[in-house]
């Protein structure tokens, strides 16, 4: 079977990528003086959970110019269906690449959203990581009023006036996605990335799992443990939601 450039798991369809080729073609966007965003979501098995019951938001990841495996479940579907994605492709560590790319070439980055003072955080920690990093701005809107028609506007004034290269949105799944379709299309910045809690991560307010954790893909378990009253709906009751869907879908194409 030969190799697609995009796997659909449910309904979401994930571009077969590694970290190396998806940091070169934002890297060939932003050198390309293209006047559109390009737009990045890191894609796990709460994505295609929430897509699978809202066709809208479904239809947001499917134009999308780029949907990262964000999860080994991810990457294992693909082979259970017969397809091929090369490895997870963590959003928080094509942030860390691009944060990097963006010291290299002078491109400036806005961070938006997170926990309350998680962006500053995040922003000094990156500088620290990533001598010149230029951020071009941070922010948090009111959460739970992201979307009234007055923060809107001044959250996109200052982002206009501030002519970042990238824009980190990291209001959550799905808001974010939502944000950016509906707010971010006109705002002229060259990349544009949903990516959830990574500011918290960043910050940090939350840690990411040890190594060997992460290599077993473990991580999920890991959260699920250290957050079980707000998460175990999420990834118990998630996750075999995942399981029966990607099963329907074998049993589909079968």
């Amino acid at each position: 079977m030969a190799k697609r450039e995009r796997v659909p798991i449910g309904p979401v369809s994930i571009d077969s990528i590694t970290m190396a080729m998806a940091v070169r073609r934002v890297a060939m966007h932003l050198a390309s003086g293209a006047s559109h965003s390009f737009l990045i979501s890191g894609v796990n098995a709460h994505f295609v959970n929430v897509a699978q019951k809202d066709h809208e938001f479904a239809r947001l990841l499917s134009e999308q110019d780029l949907n990262l495996a964000d999860g080994a479940s991810l990457v294992l579907a693909s082979r259970l269906l017969g397809e091929h994605l090369p490895q997870r492709v963590t959003g928080i560590d094509l942030m860390n690449e691009l944060c990097g790319l963006a010291a290299q070439t002078g491109k400036r980055v806005y961070l938006l959203g997170g926990a309350i003072g998680a962006a500053t955080r995040a922003a000094r920690n990156l500088q620290s990581r990533f001598p010149g990093l230029k951020i071009a701005g941070i922010d948090r809107p009111p959460m739970g009023r992201e979307f009234d028609d007055d923060v809107v506007e001044r959250t996109r004034d200052r982002i206009r006036r501030a002519h970042p290269d990238m824009l980190f949105v990291c209001f959550g799944v799905p808001s974010q996605e939502y944000w950016i379709h509906r707010f971010g299309a006109d705002l002229c910045v060259p990349v544009v990335m949903g990516n959830g809690a990574a500011l918290d991560v960043l910050a940090g307010f939350f840690h990411r799992p040890p190594t060997l954790i992460q290599n077993l893909n473990l991580e999920w378990l890991y959260r699920l443990l250290l957050e079980p009253r707000r998460l175990w709906r999420r990834y118990l009751l998630g996750n075999i939601n995942f399981v029966f869907l990607i099963f329907r879908q074998i049993l589909r194409n079968a």
